[in-house]
Formats: C-alpha cells, structure tokens, sequence
C-alpha cells in the first residue's frame, strides 16, 4: 500500500513555513522540489561522522567509498541500469557540457548533431557551443504551436547518415509535454548516432527505464526530485569506457568515475541517493527498491493527472487566462505554465505571494519555446504539481488567480 498525501507532507519542514498567514503552497518543483528530512538527515550523517575523500585506507575514507556507491546503486535501479553506468556532477547542464567535449573529440567537421526548439537550453548550447568548435553541422527539430509537441516526422527528416548524436528531452520543463523518446532513440539507433535524453523535468513524474528507451546517455539532478543540488548522468559502459573525455592523468581510466572530474560533491550524492529511497518508500513496504518505486511513481502519476485536470480546468474557466501546452488526457507532467491578459507574469506570481502561494515565472531556460511562443519578453507563470500537492494548494492558487483577473 502506496503513502498517504497527509503522510508526505508530514515529511517536508519547509510546508510549516508561513507567508501573510497562510500555509506556503510550493508550485516551484519545476525549478527545484522541497527536501524531506529523510534527505536532509543522511547529508548531515554523511558530514559529521563519514566525511574524508575517497579510496584511501581509513574507515571514513572507507566508509565514503561506501556510501557513494550505495548512491550509485540506488540509481541504478531508478533508470535500471547498473551501478557502473552511473556518474555524478555537479548538474545537468555541466554534465552535458563535459560530454559534448569528449563525444566530439571523434567527430569530423560536418557531421551532424540534431536538437529540438521544445528543450531546456542546457540540452542545446553545449551541442551548439562543441559545433562551432569542432565545424559540425546542428540541425534543430521545430515545435508545433499548435500541438505543443515536435513537428510530425521532423526527426526522421533531421536524422541522417551524417548524424552523430541526436539531444532530445523526455519531458518540456515550460509545457509539460512527454515526448516519445523511445521511438526517436532507435531512429538514431538505426543511422548509427548516439542518443542523449534530458530526463530532469521527466524523472519527478515517470518511472525510467534507460533499457526500455534504449538511449546511450541520459541526465538528471536530483534537486527536481526532493533532492539536493547535484547532477546524474546515465552513460553505458562501454560508451564511456572508450570516450576521450578530458581528464587528469592520475584520475581513474574506467567508467563511471572517469566522468567525474576533480573531488565530487560528496554530501551532494549522498543525499541524492537518499532521495531515491525516498520515494521508493512513497511506493510502501515490500518488494525491491525497484518494484517500490514502480508503486510510487504510479501512484504518483495517477495523483498528478487528477490535479493537474483539477488545476487546468480552473484556470482555463478565468477570463483572460492563456495556458499553453498539451491538454490533460495526452501525455504530459503535471506542470502548467500560463498568463493572464493585461498583466505580466512577475505581477501574477507576485500577487500570489500574498497568498502564500509560490509559482515562478519567466522562460525557464526554455528560451526558444518562449519565443516561438510570442512570450520571449515576459514568459509563463509556472505552476508544477509535487507529491507534496493538495487539492486545497491547487483551488488557492486558481482562486488567486481569479482574484487578479476580477
């Protein structure tokens, strides 16, 4: 039996924070979740009583070597891959830049990469940047406006004998929309290219599956996740094993730890496997960390969809009110970005506040979505829905809403 909403929140100090005398409704999971104590108190383990620098003879040392692998291993099993699979950064975005220069260090001028206009940019400028580096070719797939998804057939159009690397995310951070990664992944497969997932807005709602989507490369940070601030990458061995990534000398020579650049941050993975246990234990007792989470994250989408029709048809009855992305029904995450017409976004989630309801605004690093959008000056007020989401938080926010429109 999966936890209870009531017993979730239980676990977040941060939902006894107040604002102008009401309870904090937190919107901003997009951009970052709330840490539960489980997560904080492993961290704080890890530094008072474990913390050294790694392989070397002593017990905290030892004990470090330890922990970071059970970090490992809990992330293998939430993408199931193996432990050896695993890398850790310090986010995302800087992972995608430390690969990009050791995948194109075997790539010749004129090969290709392909991205898509519905990404975050930290997984296009590290492909634009190494382009311009190394005279390869980036052919971007474009954004329907209409469907809020990837033009239909544009990937087999983009993918092409020159192609090296296709970069595409599984979910939209600005519009929520889950993109059929699998079938885009063995279109690459077939040309010979690598495919590299962008699985941050994606891997809060959806159970991964790294061998079900058949990618090469795929990435995560763990502060979307109830998590603290530190980066995952996904990377199959014996991809890793022979890349030509830049390194020091003395540093290890085999996968996962030849990703790893310089001292990590230990705490940091510590606490992001931490947060793996966590929401295995959304999922209840019984069974492998793996079936756990299965039971979570079904839970978990199965709330999320009732919140987000809930929130969704709320805002859409308000006159004025724009919400941009695929309707409830079609696959998406629970996250919703919108405007209200004759104000900004900053002036909306500002009024919110003083509801105690906490939204962000802006273009998310979503910046072409925005502007293919006609929102490239001011943007969306983002609304996203974590396991820590009441009904009650989604009709405060709608009714805010309401208010700044009468």
């Amino acid at each position: 039996m999966t936890r209870s909403l009531e017993s979730i929140r239980g676990d977040f100090p941060a939902l006894e924070r107040r604002e102008n005398g009401h309870e904090v409704a937190y919107f901003d999971g997009p951009g970052g979740t709330q840490v539960p104590r489980f997560v904080a108190d492993a961290m704080t383990d890890y530094l008072f009583h474990h913390n050294a620098n790694t392989h070397w003879a002593y017990p905290t040392s030892a004990e470090t070597d330890a922990m970071l692998e059970a970090s490992r291993a809990a992330f293998a099993d939430l993408f199931n891959a193996t432990p050896a699979d695993v890398s850790f950064g310090n986010n995302m975005t800087t992972l995608a830049f430390h690969l990009s220069r050791g995948l194109a260090r075997n790539w010749k001028e004129g090969d290709e990469i392909v991205v898509t206009e519905l990404d975050h940019h930290a997984n296009v400028a590290p492909w634009h940047a190494i382009a311009r580096d190394r005279g390869l070719v980036v052919r971007t797939v474009p954004l329907d406006v209409r469907t809020f998804r990837h033009e239909a057939d544009a990937f087999a159009s983009a993918i092409g004998k020159r192609t090296r690397l296709v970069a595409i995310g599984a979910a939209s951070n600005a519009l929520g929309t889950i993109t059929d990664v699998r079938s885009v992944c063995a279109m690459a497969a077939d040309a010979g290219a690598l495919s590299f997932v962008d699985g941050v807005h994606y891997t809060p709602h959806a159970l991964l599956d790294v061998q079900s989507i058949g990618c090469d490369f795929l990435a995560c940070s763990s502060y979307k996740f109830y998590g603290p601030h530190a980066g995952v990458l996904y990377g199959r061995r014996e991809i890793v094993d022979r890349l030509d990534i830049p390194k020091l000398e003395p540093a290890p020579e085999a996968a996962p730890e030849r990703l790893e650049t310089g001292t990590q941050n230990h705490e940091g993975i510590v606490g992001a496997g931490a947060a793996v246990d966590y929401l295995a234990s959304i999922g209840g007792e019984g069974g492998s960390r793996r079936e756990k989470l299965a039971r979570a994250f079904a839970s978990l989408h199965e709330r999320g969809d009732e919140l987000l029709t809930r929130l969704w048809e709320g805002l859409i009855a308000i006159d004025g009110v724009t919400i941009y992305g695929p309707p409830p029904g079609t696959p998406r995450t629970p996250t919703v970005s919108f405007t209200l017409r004759g104000h900004s976004t900053e002036s909306v989630a500002r009024h919110l506040v003083g509801l105690g309801v906490y939204a962000s605004n802006g273009d998310f690093y979503a910046k072409t979505v925005a502007d293919r959008l006609g929102r490239g000056e001011d943007g969306f007020v983002r609304a996203g829905a974590a396991c820590y989401t009441s009904a009650d938080e989604i009709d405060r926010l709608i009714a805010g809403v309401r208010d700044l429109a009468d």
